[in-house]
């Protein structure tokens, strides 16, 4: 009897093993990521600590600026379908966060938000840019409010699209499986080197109301830059030990620049009662909620969300430029053509 319990349980070991080492993906060296995924306006530099950073300055050189910063296991792909679309009027400077992407690690105890925020305040001093305005997706834009709190005389206007920040706002019980793992320590332990790329994929889906907009070459674009060296240990460290500043009304009331906060009221990821609350505590804030859109409203409707964007920017943020792209006349009223 007993031997034939052993023999079971070596049977069992020997297949969780083999499904273990079936599993695991290695490593996916940034030189080929670079080939697949940087494009001809992508650049890299170096900041003070010596993290090598990758990001794209697109559009117009003497326009406005905007600074774009993704969210959670993101890139900086996800603002594409805003970038082709604004780049004939604006400077458009989108980046890799630390860990994130192309960018390289950081040490796990800079795996945070302020030190993204300081990340992208460093990037934008390097290319000489001033005075913009910075838009945050999601984790993105809790970096963005949180700029905005510490370096507020650096930046014209905040936009939050889905932004993370309140403690009630976190979805629990039918949050995506892949934000259930992440956020328990013993499932981070097992699933860190393994094949992520079906909890990617059902992530995805819950992130967007539409389904097709969940596409092969994009789970394989999430799944691939999460394989970047060391990424998914830094996307644990994220996980397990970041310095979370929670949103307060009594914290947000110092924000002093017009905020626009756009939410997809089908969000699955970030709970959409945060907006409201953001709306609320943001003086003179603009509040616009997307129906049947999930927690990427700048992929999933980006015509609409890019023209209430533009309708915001010319008539709160830089009111001079009410309407771009047109002659002015020599009384500086626009005209049209």
């Amino acid at each position: 009897m007993f031997r034939r319990l052993l023999t079971v349980v070596l049977i069992l070991l020997v297949l969780i093993s083999i499904g273990w080492l079936t599993m695991r993906r290695a490593d996916i060296p940034y030189n080929t990521l670079e080939d697949i995924y940087t494009s001809s306006t992508s650049q890299f530099l170096t900041l003070e600590d010596g993290l090598k950073v990758h990001y794209r300055d697109e559009g117009q050189p003497d326009g406005r600026p905007i600074v774009l910063v993704h969210g959670f296991s993101a890139s900086l792909h996800t603002w594409e379908p805003w970038v082709e679309t604004l780049r004939d009027n604006y400077r458009l400077i989108s980046l890799d966060l630390p860990g994130h992407g192309l960018t390289r690690n950081p040490p796990a105890e800079k795996m945070n938000i302020p030190y993204f925020a300081e990340a992208v305040g460093e990037v934008a001093s390097k290319l000489g840019v001033k005075d913009y305005v910075i838009v945050g997706s999601s984790m993105g834009g809790a970096t963005a409010w949180q700029f905005a709190l510490s370096r507020g005389e650096m930046i014209d206007g905040l936009v939050l699209v889905a932004a993370s920040g309140w403690q009630e706002q976190q979805i629990v019980g039918e949050r995506p499986l892949i934000f259930r793992l992440l956020a328990n320590k013993y499932a981070r332990s097992l699933i860190k080197d393994f094949d992520l790329k079906l909890l990617i994929r059902n992530g995805l889906k819950d992130s967007f109301f539409d389904q097709s907009f969940v596409t092969e070459d994009m789970v394989q674009r999430y799944a691939s830059l999460s394989r970047a060296p060391g990424h998914r240990s830094g996307i644990l460290s994220l996980m397990s030990g970041e310095e979370r500043m929670p949103a307060s009304v009594t914290t947000l009331a110092a924000i002093n620049v017009p905020t626009l906060i756009l939410q997809g009221a089908a969000d699955a990821v970030v709970a959409p009662s945060g907006a409201p609350k953001f709306h609320g505590a943001i003086n003179g804030s603009e509040l616009i909620i997307y129906e049947n859109v999930g927690h990427l409203p700048h992929e999933e409707v980006a015509e609409q969300s890019v023209t209430d964007l533009r309708d915001f920017l010319t008539r709160r943020v830089w009111p001079e430029d009410a309407v771009l792209g047109l002659p002015v006349d020599e009384a500086g009223a626009a005209t049209a053509q």
